[in-house]
């Protein structure tokens, strides 16, 4: 996807029609899902700057999870690594860059005193993430406080998360800049080239090795998501970080 906040209204929505995502939450955690979010946008974070997918290859990046095998297909070496190791790591050469860290936490733990360029590689949006809470509290709150926070939750979606994030990016944004940060974006031709060396073999990969042994229909979750894609994608509106800081 492109933009933060398509990417929350399409959890809410695939959460809301794929059944076993609910039972693992509702039945498995007994939790009730206030609502999505996820983690803005992760910009690739290097030593020198990447003006193409070659400058990735054979390069040092600290990853997790998903994250590792992005930067395996684009030619890099992933290396996890717990995040307050990171910044060391970086000092000291361990790291050539760091991929998977959203833009306001990279900033948060300066990353860029060390790995000043941040470039877009035209991955969209990182992280999605539920805030819930255990079903048995909710249950027991009287309905004043549940409306109070349908209300809320409401407002998150509409429009509230890309207003809060926005504002926080920039700020962010403006601070990187003042202390040498770089931000730059990949070509387009080099940005649909790493979605082929990425796409679709990564969600094939979740659907054979996930998916599958656990007994779920991958195939059918990812066809809610991308119905999702389709009805979502082009209605976000929430800046990058490359996009704003072309703005400052």
């Amino acid at each position: 996807m492109h933009r933060s906040d398509a990417l929350q209204w399409l959890c809410r929505d695939v959460y809301a029609e794929y059944q076993p995502l609910r039972d693992e939450w509702e039945r498995r955690y007994n939790s009730k899902v206030l609502y999505w979010t996820n983690w803005y946008y992760a910009p690739l974070v290097t030593r020198q700057p990447i003006n193409s997918i070659a400058d990735i290859r054979g390069k040092r990046i600290r990853g997790y999870g998903a994250a590792n095998e992005v930067i395996e297909r684009l030619g890099g070496t992933a290396v996890p690594m717990a995040a307050p190791e990171v910044y060391t790591a970086l000092e000291r050469g361990v790291l050539d860059g760091v991929y998977g860290f959203d833009f306001i936490t990279a900033v948060a733990y300066k990353l860029h005193e060390i790995a000043p360029y941040f470039t877009d590689i035209g991955d969209g949006p990182h992280g999605p993430a539920a805030t819930i809470i255990n079903a048995r509290v909710w249950n027991n709150f009287p309905d004043p406080v549940k409306q109070v926070s349908d209300q809320i939750v409401s407002e998150i979606y509409g429009g509230e998360y890309a207003r809060i994030y926005e504002a926080a990016a920039r700020q962010y944004v403006k601070t990187a800049k003042a202390e040498g940060a770089k931000f730059s974006s990949l070509p387009q031709a080099e940005k649909d080239r790493a979605r082929t060396l990425v796409q679709p073999a990564q969600t094939e990969g979740w659907v054979e090795r996930v998916a599958k042994p656990a007994g779920l229909d991958g195939l059918a979750m990812q066809a809610l998501v991308n119905q999702a894609i389709a009805k979502y994608d082009t209605q976000g509106s929430l800046k990058r970080f490359d996009e704003l800081a072309a703005e400052a």
